[in-house]
């Protein structure tokens, strides 16, 4: 574009400004109703005397905060996030131009998004999984770009920004209330993917992110301790670090800033909606991080009594069961035709026929079949191992995903995701998902929902069967005989003959 002035760095009069918003313009015809944020950007910068050279993130800002009385301009459209997107557009379009000059150890992530963009190809996401990993890494590249970060500065804590920062980008994003509740996930997750790819490239030096956590980076230490300290298992690491990223905010900025008030709070303040379990589960994570803070120096011991203790009654409850004949219908339900039928279909019939746990199907890998002797090895709880038997009809089903369906991967745990990059699931809880869809695809209702159900109901048909508590016990690898005597609440046969009259009734 030829300048009137060939000078940015003088005030632009208003036929210059003019002049290059229709040259902005030319350079795409789709952004034609971007012209009045342009106009009335650079009307601001002349009203105060800010050379064009020297517009950056930090005047957009200031542009987007002022008291509008720019004439033609409304100042409604100014506090739209729209109009924000298209003044931060604009402003990207004049550092293109090289109307306003960036520094060259600015990281500029944005010229790598084609490599990506191959990259993503080539795993072979779907449309869905593609676009929404490519819209996340423009919107990460052009936040980096915005706030002026170097590659050597790209770390955790930029992620954790860009994940929490209230978007005025000129990446279109999406504004709805569902999105707004999980973008920290979804803004975090898609930042971290494309940072991975640009180190595992050599794009960026491996010194700029030498750890990418997995969670929140304030838990990072304590997910280290529990490991460690405590022996923790891994899944309930996982667990606990979700538990604890819910109200990690609500606590205080650091731990100097935790009080009685806000522990309380934490667990006296949760919805209705959440169970009793859940609850004792706050309980449990909430002492044990407050434990690991204690140790740490960081939060007064006494702080340890304020959390509110959560009920709960040994063997109070009884177990949720469905009928073998209802199993057996919904085994039959579970379709054989595509990809997802058929690896659905075999996890239905290992929690059916074996009565495993969510966490054993997540945990099996390809070296815990043995073929030869029809037995499966199970990684249970606190690390014990066990062969099992394996019956004929889940074994089947065990061998036809794993030769028809399950792709060829690096890794060798069983059950993966039908979809590119066909990573293993994510936590047992995907298990307990993959059940509920059986049941909707097969039109129940009315019938307890989780993978537990299964293990319960096979419990109790052998209880009714005449098998005692000793060798259902056996069967379900508990630790303690007192954890199987739950089952005999639901034998109400063997109940009513031992159950003593009413007092008041006649013998």
């Amino acid at each position: 574009m030829n300048s009137p002035s060939n000078s940015w760095h003088t005030r632009l009069t208003e036929a210059d400004e003019l002049e290059l918003v229709h040259a902005y313009l030319s350079s795409d015809p789709q952004i034609s109703k971007h012209a009045g944020a342009a106009r009335h950007f650079l009307k601001w910068a002349r009203e105060r005397k800010i050379p064009i050279s020297e517009l950056n993130a930090s005047a957009v800002n200031s542009f987007l905060r002022h008291h509008c009385r720019c004439g033609r301009y409304s100042p409604t459209e100014l506090r739209k996030p729209a109009y924000a997107t298209y003044t931060r557009r604009f402003l990207s379009y004049l550092e293109d131009i090289r109307v306003v000059s960036v520094s060259d150890d600015v990281a500029r992530l944005g010229q790598h998004l084609d490599a990506y963009r191959e990259k993503l190809n080539e795993v072979g996401y779907s449309q869905a999984m593609f676009s929404a990993h490519l819209s996340q890494a423009r919107h990460f590249a052009e936040w980096v770009w915005q706030h002026r970060i170097a590659i050597g500065g790209i770390n955790e804590a930029t992620i954790d920004e860009y994940a929490r920062h209230d978007c005025r980008c000129g990446e279109m994003t999406k504004h709805t209330k569902g999105f707004l509740r999980s973008r920290f996930k979804i803004r975090t997750r898609g930042a971290r993917a494309f940072v991975r790819f640009l180190r595992d490239q050599s794009l960026i030096p491996p010194s700029a992110l030498e750890h990418l956590a997995d969670y929140d980076p304030r838990l990072t230490n304590f997910s280290e301790w529990l490991r460690r300290e405590r022996g923790v298992a891994p899944e309930t690491v996982r667990r606990y670090l979700n538990e604890a990223g819910r109200w990690l905010d609500d606590l205080g900025v650091t731990p100097k800033d935790y009080n009685a008030a806000a522990i309380r709070s934490i667990v006296l303040g949760q919805s209705e909606e959440r169970s009793r379990s859940s609850v004792r589960m706050t309980v449990a994570v909430l002492r044990a991080f407050l434990r690991f803070t204690i140790v740490q120096n960081q939060c007064a011991p006494s702080l340890l009594y304020a959390v509110p203790s959560a009920v709960s009654r040994k063997l109070s409850k009884v177990p949720s069961t469905i009928s073998r004949a209802q199993i057996e219908k919904i085994i039959a339900s579970s379709g054989t035709t595509t990809p997802v039928e058929i690896r659905d279909r075999a996890i239905l019939l290992l929690l059916a026929r074996m009565a495993l746990r969510a966490g054993d199907i997540w945990q099996l890998r390809l070296s815990d079949i043995d073929w030869r002797a029809s037995r499966l090895r199970l990684h249970g709880k606190s690390r014990r191992e066990v062969m099992m038997p394996m019956p004929q009809d889940a074994g089947d089903a065990l061998l036809t995903y794993i030769e028809d369906v399950r792709p060829v991967v690096s890794t060798d745990r069983v059950f993966l995701r039908i979809q590119a990059p066909f990573t293993p699931l994510r936590s047992s809880a995907e298990i307990a998902g993959i059940v509920s869809r059986i049941l909707r695809r097969g039109g129940f209702t009315g019938i307890p929902t989780g993978a537990h159900v299964f293990r319960h109901s096979l419990a109790s048909a052998w209880l009714r069967d005449g098998a005692d508590l000793d060798q259902i016990g056996v069967a379900l690898r508990h630790a303690s005989r007192d954890t199987t005597a739950i089952y005999a609440k639901v034998d109400v046969n063997t109940l009513a003959e031992v159950a003593q009259p009413w007092p008041g009734d006649a013998s």
